[in-house]
């Protein structure tokens, strides 16, 4: 059975001594699993380095759409951050000389300078990647313009049902009748 994958991306900075690893990739699953790590701990629950490779991530590809040569049908989807990550697989890696964690059992990172740093390394690399490797892009933009499209659909039927479930309960005149 084929897979799809593509859009391996392995990142690595040095910044203001902060040293950042971060490898993701798309796949055909519909949920995201990113992983992340400060100075080898294991931060489940995220932090500002997520916050940052998320926001990076987003802009970057939103970025892309909007200035690539791309077909209409890519053009006028907006992407909100859950469609860009939709069947993303990602570790997250920094070494950081004085992380500041959130709580006791060290589960979140809480260092505000991490995020623009992480941010910026993501945005300007993966804008580099997109650039070089416009077959891979393609590939990865119709996923998530897939994931736009059915997010949407999926927002419609909510309203329909809605529509429909509000104004049923209600005996309404016949002029007034939906």
């Amino acid at each position: 059975q084929d897979q799809f994958a593509c859009g391996f991306c392995g990142l690595q900075g040095n910044r203001q001594n902060v040293i950042m690893e971060i490898a993701f990739q798309y796949n055909d699953t519909y949920n995201e699993q990113i992983f992340t790590y400060a100075n080898n701990i294991n931060t489940r629950e995220g932090g500002t380095h997520l916050s940052g490779f998320k926001a990076g991530l987003t802009r970057c590809i939103n970025q892309y759409m909007a200035t690539a040569d791309l077909p209409k049908n890519f053009k006028d989807q907006h992407l909100a951050g859950d469609d860009v990550r939709e069947g993303l697989t990602g570790i997250i890696s920094i070494k950081i000389p004085d992380p500041q964690f959130e709580g006791q059992t060290k589960t979140k990172l809480g260092n505000g300078e991490v995020k623009g740093l992480v941010e910026a390394l993501v945005y300007e690399n993966l804008s580099t990647y997109l650039g070089e490797n416009p077959a891979v892009a393609k590939q990865i933009l119709a996923k998530v313009v897939d994931a736009a499209r059915a997010r949407e659909a999926a927002r419609r039927a909510k309203e329909l049902v809605r529509k429909k479930g509000g104004l049923s309960d209600l005996a309404l005149p016949g002029k007034l009748a939906d």
